[in-house]
């Protein structure tokens, strides 16, 4: 019969009759589907940022235009981590999915393609998924059946300097991408997403593809996956909607109020604030901004969703800055070095401008400077004091001759004990010299000064390193460099290395020039890293932890043709152990600085620049920065200033202080540190 061949097997309906039975008897278990990875937003920056907001290698936190965000510097391990952490059981990426983020980038940074995310066989360095930005573009690229696939999303304008949150959403052949809440954007593939997406043996990037090529130059507040379905739905429509936030780390999320007074974070406040006392209570999300007070240690904390942090506590902070003392001078001053002499008391040496009396000598007593001691120099620029054996000197910087014509001597003096006053030790033919810097290597001692042009003004000269000789007791030349407009030495040391960073401030025709960064190899100093600077002024090296940071002054930028530019970047660089180079950690706008001086309060760390300059005043605030972990440092205090030109830290019995000197005004000023 023609209607047999519809008919199924006797055979084939017997065998499923039997295991239906089977089924209702219990004689057959039924395993329930699951999904590789819990159905569950997925928030994929939390999972590479500690949760108690310490700092972390090769980030830091930025808040522009209203919010926070992750600005990436570096690719870390410490940005990654492995898939198998997501896909617990299966080794696949879910065929359906959805991608939110929140991100800021300013047009004048974007390269051609950045990774936002990127999911990388570690083995053989294969790109499975990225997210992938340029200009005005936003690829999905993935590994199909066939090779690699990409779905480009062209005309979504995000670099304007403007906070914006997408939401891409892939399933099958379709892709949405939505910008801001508005009207997605769809498109439509030939290929399906691939249901059978290995992850194994990858690894999340986040920020980068594992290179340096492709590094996220914008900040990031939220990034989360969403498996299994759209996620437009859960985050719109919205009251912000360039700000929409599915899942934002916490300390991203508890944006500070900002005090216009003085620039200082000052945490939000909320009208109803409960205070538990007694044994430490759960900190959650339910307990966020509710205070805590330990009736044993006699202390007040605060819940920030995950952890306590203390509020009151006997550790030194920095409150106020007040005005201590108007130090009259001869004339205006470059250059202030601070020293003690044992039994005698601290000083401060001055770097005056003027010839007659020259620089001064001064000595704190009764909670004040006070002339100690003038000194014949000319055009002085710097001092530095050091020691050698039980024997202490005072080395200045002279930019002028005694008269015209006859060379410039810079000299080396040394402290009398009989006379309690520093004598001529030492004069060195230098030329227009802008610093000094003293320094040992395996228990010899050395002396760099910084030539920053001849006197028919060639800058491009060498400055020299000089290197004590017990025998003769005098300074010998051991090797010179070749700088351009040297006008600052900075030696450190990192371990069981020795360098010495050079500020070259103009090579005769702007002052767009390499500043660099010598090595003590095999009894002399090579390049270890050329850093390109801007007019620089002065080098700073600090350490937090076991952070090292660099910190370079740029004065101003002047090309050859082109106005001069005053307000421009300074930075600070660290120290990268792995790719063993000093990568920039932070810019910060300063006006012509010209120093930069780093200090630390109780287990607080400030930075105070010295601004001189902003193209038509030279009556400027300069400005102390606070080490805030993933912030960088950001501004706390404002100090009115006349031509600063060097900013120096102390502590006396009386308490601790910063002084400024002024290369336009006969003035220098001390401020006390009011600490609580």
């Amino acid at each position: 019969m023609e209607g047999h061949q519809d008919m199924l097997p006797s055979s084939w309906l017997l065998t499923f009759l039997l295991l239906m039975l089977m089924a209702l008897t219990g004689s057959v278990t039924v395993v329930p589907w699951k999904p590789c990875t819990d159905l569950h937003p997925v928030d994929l920056l939390s999972r590479v940022l500690p949760r108690n907001g310490e700092a972390l290698s090769g980030v830091r936190m930025v808040q522009e235009g209203g919010a926070r965000g992750i600005q990436f510097f570096r690719p870390t391990q410490t940005l990654t981590f492995p898939s198998s952490q997501l896909f617990v059981n299966c080794p696949h990426f879910p065929a359906e999915f959805s991608i939110v983020a929140t991100v800021k980038m300013p047009h004048t940074r974007v390269k051609r393609n950045e990774y936002l995310l990127a999911v990388v066989k570690e083995d053989v360095n294969q790109l499975l998924l990225g997210l992938r930005f340029s200009k005005e573009k936003v690829h999905l690229i993935y590994q199909g059946s066939t090779g690699k696939e990409r779905l480009s999303f062209k005309r979504v304008r995000l670099a304007d300097n403007h906070w914006h949150s997408i939401v891409l959403a892939v399933s099958g052949h379709h892709a949405t991408l939505t910008l801001d809440c508005g009207i997605p954007l769809e498109l439509i593939h030939k290929q399906p997403f691939p249901s059978d997406l290995s992850t194994g043996g990858s690894r999340f990037h986040i920020g980068s593809r594992r290179k340096w090529k492709g590094l996220f130059s914008g900040l990031l507040r939220q990034l989360v996956l969403l498996p299994g379905s759209d996620a437009t739905s859960r985050v719109c429509p919205s009251s912000t909607p360039s700000l929409v936030e599915l899942s934002v780390p916490t300390f991203l999320s508890n944006l500070p109020v900002i005090s216009h007074m003085n620039d200082v974070l000052v945490p939000p406040y909320e009208t109803e604030v409960r205070v538990t006392l007694g044994s430490k209570p759960a900190c959650t999300a339910a307990e966020q901004g509710q205070l805590w007070f330990d009736t044993l240690k006699r202390g007040l904390f605060l819940c920030d969703g995950a952890y306590w942090h203390s509020m009151l506590q006997d550790k030194d902070r920095l409150d106020y800055v007040d005005d201590h003392q108007d130090l009259y001078t001869s004339s205006e001053t470059l250059d202030i070095e601070l020293f003690q002499i044992p039994s005698v008391g601290l000083f401060a040496a001055m770097a005056h401008r003027a010839t007659k009396p020259g620089s001064g000598i001064y000595r704190w007593s009764h909670g004040h400077f006070q002339l100690y001691q003038n000194i014949s120099t000319f055009k002085a620029q710097a001092w530095k004091q050091f020691t050698i054996g039980r024997k202490m000197f005072l080395a200045v910087s002279n930019s002028m001759g005694r008269a015209e014509g006859e060379p410039e001597l810079s000299v080396v003096y040394r402290w009398s004990n009989k006379r309690l006053k520093f004598v001529p030790y030492q004069t060195l033919e230098t030329h227009s010299a802008r610093d000094w810097e003293a320094f040992e290597i395996n228990n010899e001692a050395f002396l760099a000064v910084a030539n920053h042009r001849t006197e028919n003004g060639n800058h491009n000269i060498d400055s020299v390193v000089y290197k004590w000789n017990p025998g003769t007791k005098m300074f010998e030349v051991n090797q010179t460099i070749l700088t351009s407009g040297a006008y600052d030495w900075e030696f450190f040391t990192v371990g069981p290395y020795h360098f010495l960073a050079v500020a070259n401030a103009f090579d005769g025709t702007s002052t767009q020039t390499d500043s660099s960064i010598y090595i003590w190899l095999g009894g002399a100093f090579q390049v270890f890293q050329t850093i390109r600077t801007f007019g620089a002024t002065d080098w700073e090296m600090f350490q937090i932890g076991n952070r090292v940071f660099l910190a370079v002054a740029n004065g101003h930028m002047l090309c050859e043709k082109g106005p001069s530019l005053y307000t421009i970047n300074s930075t600070i660089y660290e120290l990268d152990m792995t790719t063993k180079m000093f990568l920039k950690f932070q810019d910060i706008v300063t006006y012509s600085a010209v120093d930069w001086e780093f200090f630390t309060v109780g287990d607080e760390h400030f930075l105070v620049v010295a601004n001189s300059y902003d193209g038509s005043s030279y009556s400027l605030n300069s400005v102390i920065y606070r080490w805030q972990g993933y912030e960088g440092f950001v501004p706390v205090h404002r100090l009115p200033t006349i031509g600063c030109s060097d900013w120096e830290f102390f502590t006396s019995a009386e308490g601790s202080y910063l002084m400024y000197s002024s290369a336009k005004a006969p003035l220098s000023k001390v401020f006390k540190l009011r600490i609580h």
